[in-house]
């Protein structure tokens, strides 16, 4: 098959690169990119459609305008709309995770919540100097499903808990100090290019989607069942809590949360 598949439908830019080896998908919703259910549903098609594509040997995951991604849509996060956000969420960090070659991700500025959740699923993560990291849902009384199972295979468990209960911001360095971020570079684009063209674009397509099976096939199976559980913790027993649902009210009408501890 070739380029001729290409399109530029949006929300989601899909082409071809180094001669149909490298197949890229660009989030096409600047400045915001904000993972909703529109996004999430153009990457489950082009990654569906491309899972394998012979002689497919990397994806390259980046973003137009200024920032990778705010994240989520916070208000797919209610408590009406919480289930099928998350449903479709997990489908796509499962069809990441489960890729049969290596998602390189390129990441500037802002990378949050939900949008690195899904630069999680991926593989290596190449950053400009001024990019940003962050789980901030517990700012909103809420945690992050994905990223409490997705955080503990890029760092360590320490650091992973450190985000995940703080809801901080880490800059690129710390990000590349803890693991998260693999490369630091001006260009983050031509930075994972760059890295496929010395590593992979030379390799065998079904012995590297063998590789691949072998490295990652534990983790595939942990990771599609840890979902599960933490999308039941966050349905059936988050969202039935006050402070989950304040704080997402909140965020909305742009006000403080008054949290009732229970």
């Amino acid at each position: 098959m070739t380029g001729s598949a290409s399109s530029s439908e949006k929300p989601l830019r899909v082409a071809f690169e180094r001669t149909d080896s490298l197949l890229r998908l660009t989030l096409a919703r600047p400045k915001a990119n904000i993972v909703d259910a529109a996004m999430l549903q153009a990457l489950a098609t082009a990654l569906a459609r491309h899972n394998g594509w012979r002689g497919l040997r990397g994806v390259l995951l980046d973003a137009e305008g200024p920032h990778f991604s705010f994240g989520a849509s916070v208000e797919e996060h209610l408590k009406e709309r919480c289930a099928e956000m998350l449903a479709t969420l997990h489908a796509v960090i499962n069809e990441m995770v489960g890729f049969p070659v290596p998602i390189l991700v390129a990441v500037r500025g802002q990378c949050l919540g939900g949008g690195l959740e899904v630069a999680m699923a991926g593989g290596p993560i190449f950053a400009s100097p001024d990019a940003k990291f962050a789980q901030p849902e517990m700012k909103l009384g809420v945690f992050a499903p994905a990223a409490s199972v997705l955080l503990p295979y890029r760092v360590n468990q320490p650091d992973a808990e450190d985000l995940l209960f703080s809801g901080r911001t880490i800059d690129a360095e710390e990000a590349k100090a803890m693991g998260l971020v693999q490369q630091i570079d001006d260009d983050p684009v031509e930075a994972a290019r760059a890295w496929f063209d010395a590593h992979l674009r030379d390799k065998s397509a079904s012995s590297l989607a063998l590789a691949v099976e072998a490295a990652r096939g534990a983790m595939r199976r942990n990771v599609r069942a840890r979902l599960e559980e933490v999308e039941k913790l966050y349905i059936e027993q988050l969202m039935n809590t006050h402070d989950a649902n304040e704080g997402l009210a909140a965020f909305i009408e742009k006000r403080k949360a008054f949290w009732e501890h229970h």
